[in-house]
């Protein structure tokens, strides 16, 4: 995708742009800003919690720990992720 919100988002309508496919668009820059997020905050707690020295190379004890804390950090984003999509879909569904 080049420069934003050019031709890209108008097809060949003529001219005419498409809301559905710019509301797709806009969905996937999104999810693409959320995931990189998502591993930017995962790099800097993971590294504060286990490089105590950054040296050249991981030693074996911080390889495991960066492992670790990245695993268990994946699977509490998702327990968080998975419990508000649930609510989103309650609260949809009682409008």
């Amino acid at each position: 995708m080049e420069g934003g919100f050019g031709s890209d988002f108008g097809g060949s309508g003529g001219g005419k742009l498409d809301p559905g496919l710019i509301m797709e668009q806009v969905k996937v820059q999104i999810a693409v800003a959320n995931a990189q997020e998502l591993l930017q905050r995962m790099t800097d707690k993971c590294f504060r919690k286990c490089i105590g020295k950054p040296g050249g190379s991981l030693d074996n004890s911080e390889q495991k720990c960066i492992a670790m804390c990245m695993d268990r950090y994946m699977d509490a984003w998702n327990t968080v992720s998975r419990a508000y999509n649930s609510r989103l879909q309650r609260e949809r569904a009682n409008m």
